[in-house]
């Protein structure tokens, strides 16, 4: 059975091309797109059409670093102490809420996350969980709910000292188990400061085993920094390229915004990528930074703070302008760059039958010369009308297909109340 999507206005996501056409687009993780001169479904064919004249289809978006574990916190009450700085940020909010979330908190935060990213058009997710004393079946449960939207993924999950043994050791076996099935995925570590050097090699040894990376955050404030000179007498980059996790060009470095300028040339010399999620580092005040030294290697992420990649691509731009005099083209390739890792680490679920219908009301004329203003000044999740991931149908005129919106949703809300009435007791 194939999809045909008739009478559309097509964008090529990669030459910014623009032309009315037909395309007929096949289902599966190997699935293609072709532009057919004509479209006619025969008596008895199984072959679907879609009425796409007027529409904008192009590739849908990707996120280069999620956090899913925290849907729930949207509203939640506010911490017990104010923070005074990024570490208490994490102690008194982040830490204080992975600490009591069970499976069925996981899979309720998973399944609205994927609804929320799929209504923004993005079909591919890298995520970073964390779940303390709920390790054991939490990517095994994330996965499973992504899959059920029709949500591609990459997961891991964040191993950290910081909880005892017994948590990271059940980390470890879930991030083995995960990845020895067959799941796409890295090895997550939280951060520096929070992993020491035994976990630090066991995890790259682990990557090693998987052919994978390593999924980190990197000196995403000065506190990163300081632990490390004063523990290991190094900064954190030049730990990690001691310990071998630059040698591993899957891995992807969260952050980075307090580096060194040999910091700088060490990760750009390794191949590793990085992750840029300007709006949570403004959010948590501990500053941004510019990437225009390593340019062809950064992609973007929401740090789960949200699922609209269109809105992390603006912040982008405002941020970068100031910073490194970031251009429209440049903020559009980072927002793509996602799509390029994925065919680096051999992920599947991202190829070319994976597209955003967008109904976009413009004023003015949209072409291959002006796209970057329409882009960054026009274009917005609202504009998302249907959304085809691997060829199949997972959002229909504003509507998820796959799964009971209003009722993921109720369920949400009803494990949000839980997991806030136990972030009101000690663990």
């Amino acid at each position: 059975m194939a999809l045909y999507l008739k009478d559309a206005t097509f964008l090529d996501w990669r030459t910014l091309e623009v032309k009315e056409c037909h395309l007929k687009v096949e289902e599966g993780a190997e699935g293609g797109l072709s532009f057919p001169p004509s479209v006619l479904a025969g008596p008895g064919s199984k072959d679907r059409i879609m009425d796409c004249k007027g529409k904008l289809v192009t590739k849908s978006f990707g996120c280069g670093h999620h956090h899913i574990y925290s849907t729930l916190a949207r509203g939640m009450p506010a911490p017990a102490k104010v923070p005074q700085n990024f570490t208490e940020i994490l102690e008194y909010v982040w830490w204080h809420l992975d600490k009591r979330l069970d499976r069925a908190m996981i899979e309720s935060s998973a399944l609205a996350a994927a609804i929320h990213c799929a209504k923004n058009g993005v079909t591919f997710v890298i995520d970073h969980h964390a779940s303390p004393f709920a390790a054991a079946g939490a990517l095994h449960t994330v996965a499973e709910a992504f899959d059920r939207v029709g949500i591609s993924h990459m997961l891991c999950y964040e191993l950290s000292d910081r909880d005892g043994e017994a948590s990271t050791k059940e980390a470890l076996e879930e991030t083995d188990s995960f990845l020895a099935g067959g799941r796409q995925g890295h090895v997550g570590l939280h951060a520096s400061f929070t992993v020491g050097d035994g976990l630090l090699k066991t995890a790259i040894s682990l990557a090693q085993k998987h052919n994978t990376g390593v999924h980190v955050h990197v000196a995403e404030d000065m506190a990163d920094q300081k632990h490390c000179q004063e523990t290991y007498g190094m900064r954190v980059i030049e730990r990690y390229a001691k310990a071998g996790l630059l040698e591993l060009p899957d891995s992807i470095l969260c952050h980075c915004l307090f580096l060194d300028e040999n910091e700088k040339k060490l990760l750009k010399d390794s191949g590793v990528w990085v992750a840029e999620c300007v709006e949570s580092n403004l959010n948590n005040n501990v500053g941004a930074t510019g990437y225009d030294w390593i340019m062809d290697r950064v992609m973007l992420g929401t740090d789960g703070l949200h699922s609209d990649m269109i809105r992390s691509a603006k912040a982008a731009f405002l941020v970068g302008q100031s910073l490194e005099g970031i251009g429209y083209d440049a903020v559009y390739e980072r927002f793509r760059a996602v799509h390029r890792y994925a065919v680096q680490a051999g992920a599947k679920g991202d190829g070319d039958n994976n597209l955003v219908i967008m109904d976009y009301d413009s004023p003015t004329e949209l072409t291959s010369d002006n796209f970057y203003g329409h882009f960054l000044f026009g274009l917005e999740p609202r504009h998302v009308q249907s959304v085809i991931a691997r060829g199949r149908v997972i959002v229909e005129n504003r509507k998820v297909t796959g799964v009971d919106e209003a009722e993921v949703l109720a369920e949400a809300k009803a494990r949000g109340k839980l997991l806030w009435e136990k972030m009101g007791r000690p663990v």
